[in-house]
């Protein structure tokens, strides 16, 4: 199984912090929505590292399906093909509030916003006429001046991050692949995300479709390392927990009540006590921790049948990148078992 991790830098040292994550034998480095714009650190990364790139993910609501598409093409363009535009929704608070947008049916949204730029995409590969008219967005307007030619290596892939039922069936329906929410347990992998996934196939009209299962990570080889590293994932576990929109996983678990005690608390910024309501069961089910072997063969365990690529994050932590890389190692080792190729789970016809 291929490891992609963040890219955890800002755009000013986004090259040399992509050659260091790069020297671990990654297969790709990934950046988010954060404090800073999540294609700038891509940019500066893509002429110096030989490893997929990707957004993971580009909140898309607030952004112009053409402006996705001049920067997924440009990528595509710099990392020699290696790029992969993740796209995702953000929750109604955000797009509201943050980016002072607008807010309605999300995954309608969403789904409209992939089948747009992949128009785009597709007629400046073709050099056919753009003509696209959705319900949220159309675009009918690309002069000469405007269209960047044919890519050499393709239109890059679009995928959709996505957690609940309707996003992930729409994510299964019209992109070329699902970044799994990373909170999530397995039981809400195997109860929720997969039965979603099905439904988004079978309306499927193409095939090429993954799966790109999302697991925080606690790792390291000492009772100090390991410490710290659950310290790390119990508080963002804690921050997920939080979110109303995230209670289905907690749900699924028999954890409901403590979404309101994480949201109480997370409004009185009482970070100790969130992290303190997050326990070892907890930590275990929604997260991955051991040493870099261990955690291997727990991703394997739960996502080797389904996927093979994952994306690992270490969150409130400085892991050492000896474990990276040898996380790296034991996911790729032939003893860690066969991984089937996630295509497999789309329609043979294309």
């Amino acid at each position: 199984m291929k490891v992609e991790i963040q890219l955890d830098a800002p755009p000013a040292d986004a090259a040399r912090r992509a050659a260091q994550l790069a020297d671990t034998g990654v297969a790709g480095l990934f950046t988010f929505e954060g404090p800073h714009d999540v294609f700038f650190p891509l940019v500066a990364a893509a002429g110096v590292v030989d490893v997929d790139l990707a957004t993971n993910v580009a909140i898309a609501l607030p952004r112009s399906p053409m402006h996705l598409a001049h920067a997924a093409w440009d990528l595509q363009s710099m990392s020699g093909g290696r790029f992969r535009l993740g796209l995702g929704s953000q929750i109604r608070p955000h797009i509201e509030k943050r980016y002072s947008s607008e807010w309605s049916r999300p995954a309608a949204r969403m789904r409209d916003t992939v089948l747009a730029v992949r128009a785009i995409l597709d007629a400046w590969q073709t050099g056919t006429r753009l003509d696209y008219r959705g319900e949220f967005h159309t675009h009918t307007l690309m002069p000469p001046t405007f269209v960047p030619g044919p890519n050499p290596y393709g239109p890059p892939p679009i995928l959709l991050g996505a957690l609940g039922p309707v996003m992930t069936r729409t994510a299964a329906e019209v992109a070329d692949g699902l970044l799994v929410m990373p909170f999530h347990s397995e039981r809400h992998f195997h109860e929720r995300t997969l039965p979603a996934v099905e439904d988004g196939l079978g309306r499927r009209e193409r095939g090429g479709f993954e799966i790109v299962p999302q697991v925080i990570v606690a790792t390291g080889r000492t009772g100090a390392e390991l410490e710290a590293a659950s310290t790390g994932v119990r508080a963002l576990l804690g921050f997920y927990g939080s979110t109303p929109a995230y209670r289905p996983v907690l749900e699924v678990e028999g954890w409901a009540p403590l979404q309101e005690r994480l949201n109480a608390l997370s409004k009185r910024g009482a970070i100790g006590e969130m992290i303190a309501l997050i326990d070892d069961s907890m930590l275990d089910t929604l997260a991955v921790r051991g040493t870099p072997e261990e955690c291997a063969a727990e991703i394997l365990r739960r996502f080797g049948e389904h996927a093979d690529r994952v994306c690992c994050y270490f969150p409130g932590y400085d892991v050492d990148l000896a474990h990276v890389r040898d996380l790296v190692t034991a996911l790729a080792a032939p003893s860690g078992g066969t991984v089937s190729s996630a295509p497999r789970t789309a329609p043979a016809h294309r």
